[in-house]
């Protein structure tokens, strides 16, 4: 089983996902934690990474065309990033988005980073707009479009053990012999 969990910064896709993984028995992959480990790498912020990624498409393509590999290539995953669902398309048998109003993915991501919550706010408002222009241009990517998902959250909703029952029992309830076909995934060029 490929299981993808995708949405914008603080929406909980990390905690979220591992819990998932952990629950099913999956193995977690995150994209996110690859992008922080290369902007480390280059003693950047990921904001700060985000708009380097702007000059050099060669970032972007490098993480994307390894998340796509283990989409293709591995079983029993969950895959964890802002494209996850876009790079699987028709490899992953859930793709799931989440989200969260920006006033709680900037307070989430305050207390995670140590930061003030205006700053958490202002930063992430900078890195989704340097990402959905990026994924436009690079893949046709409307990262606002979420027909392809199977099924999108409002993890504000419920409170995290809760939140981890509703993705269970959403796959959980999953019956082969039902399903009359998941949302295609079309127009994106996998050029990297």
């Amino acid at each position: 089983m490929l299981i993808t969990v995708s949405g914008p910064p603080g929406s909980g896709k990390s905690t979220n996902a591992v819990q998932l993984a952990d629950a099913l028995g999956l193995g977690h992959v995150s994209g996110g934690d690859i992008f922080r480990e290369m902007a480390a790498e280059r003693d950047m912020t990921p904001v700060e990474f985000n708009e380097f990624a702007e000059e050099d498409p060669q970032i972007d393509r490098d993480l994307d065309r390894r998340l796509r590999e283990i989409a293709v290539e591995r079983d029993d995953v969950v895959l964890e990033s802002r494209l996850a669902g876009w790079l699987a398309a028709d490899h992953a048998d859930f793709r799931f988005w989440f989200d969260a109003p920006l006033s709680v993915r900037a307070e989430r991501i305050a207390e995670r980073e140590s930061k003030d919550v205006d700053r958490a706010r202002t930063e992430t408002e900078r890195r989704e707009a340097s990402e959905r222009k990026r994924y436009e241009e690079y893949y046709n990517i409307d990262i606002e479009d979420l027909s392809i998902y199977d099924a999108a959250y409002n993890t504000a909703r419920w409170g995290p053990e809760r939140f981890l029952d509703v993705l269970v029992a959403t796959v959980e309830a999953y019956d082969p012999d039902d399903d009359e076909g998941k949302a295609p995934v079309e127009g994106v060029v996998y050029d990297f």
